[in-house]
């Protein structure tokens, strides 16, 4: 008989760099629904070091991305490690851990995940399931968004789930079948631009709200090839790096500008991915605690209603879905829709790594 009920970590790091998220997880499956409950959680920041050197990853050679992954996924046991210490968690069913995204280019048949090498396993001394993007790009999907089934599965009662991180992501049924897809970037050049500012974020947008739009600077993001391309469709940093920041810095204005244009981006690009602009929006990712960002989409979006759940759910959504990918690999069931990353047939992906 199928276990129905599961004790994970779900483990997550994000593009916009703010730390390592881990969560402690209970899953259960009743009456063929899932149900969950976040336990203990904690996001636990990169040093300045590390920070610099996930930033600069995107330009390493072969040799020095090898260096890096051994020394990320070093770091990442550890951090795992304490968390069980610390939290004195005992029988785990699994270790369900995304990595950190260095390189993401699917068109080119490639995606690396650092931090998903096999001694991780031993490192935590538990079973550790990781590495879910790479078997999707070997079947030519995107690697992404993966975060939808979890969306299906949890979060079934809101018409649309908008994630708020390093970029957004949206995903809704449509048709019995799951869309989803990356719509722009967000905080990977929201932060960057508070980061200028000697701020780790711009607290609820409160220096994009005293800015003003560039309406120049805003035609010429909205008119990015990616907005009009069909789903399914991702972003990685190298996006920001070599066509957003370059774009925006062509112009000279002051910061605040910057910051109040591209939050202008965000809700005008969030709106024009909303096929039906009515019914009720779950928004998740750090994102979610940007007043000023909400109200410019909830300006573009009036009809929708926006939701905000309880602060672990904003926090640590994608940690939790990860924990329920790994459960769906133990289960051998599906955990990648096909409807959303382009790949030929939906599959069950992760690798299992036992210590």
């Amino acid at each position: 008989m199928v276990k129905e009920n599961y004790n994970v970590i779900g483990v997550m790091s994000g593009t916009s760099l703010d730390g390592i998220d881990l969560a402690h997880i209970l899953l259960s499956r009743h009456e063929n629904r899932w149900r969950f409950e976040i336990k203990e959680a904690v996001a636990i920041p990169y040093s300045e070091d590390w920070i610099a050197r996930l930033k600069n990853a995107v330009d390493f050679s072969t040799a020095e991305l090898e260096i890096l992954n051994k020394e990320y996924t070093l770091l990442l046991g550890n951090v795992i490690s304490s968390f069980i210490k610390d939290n004195q968690l005992e029988n785990l069913d699994a270790v369900c851990s995304h990595g950190h995204t260095i390189l993401h280019q699917p068109q080119n048949g490639f995606t690396l995940q650092i931090g998903n090498l096999p001694n991780i396993a031993n490192l935590v001394g538990e079973k550790i399931i990781c590495d879910f993007r790479v078997q999707d790009v070997q079947l030519g999907g995107q690697g992404a968004p993966l975060v939808p089934i979890g969306d299906r599965f949890l979060f079934s009662d809101y018409d649309y789930c908008l994630n708020l991180g390093g970029f957004s992501n949206i995903s809704f049924e449509e048709n019995n079948t799951r869309i989803a897809f990356d719509i722009s970037p967000v905080n990977t050049v929201l932060n960057y631009y508070a980061d200028l500012a000697e701020l780790e974020y711009d607290d609820k947008g409160k220096i994009a709200r005293s800015g003003k739009v560039s309406e120049a600077l805003l035609q010429e993001l909205n008119a990015l090839d990616f907005y009009s391309k069909s789903y399914p469709k991702s972003l990685g940093f190298e996006f920001v790096k070599t066509i957003v920041l370059p774009m925006i810095e062509k112009h000279p204005i002051p910061l605040e500008d910057k910051l109040r244009t591209f939050v202008e981006h965000i809700a005008i690009q969030t709106a024009l991915a909303v096929p039906k602009k009515s019914g009720r929006l779950l928004a998740t990712g750090g994102g979610a605690y940007n007043d000023f960002l909400l109200e410019r989409m909830a300006f573009h979006l009036p009809q929708m209603t926006f939701e905000i759940p309880d602060d672990k759910t904003i926090q640590y959504k994608e940690a939790l879905i990860f924990g329920l990918l790994g459960v769906l690999k133990l289960r051998n069931e599906i955990n990648v829709l096909a409807s959303v990353t382009g790949a030929k047939h939906d599959h069950s992906s992760g690798k299992i790594f036992l210590p």
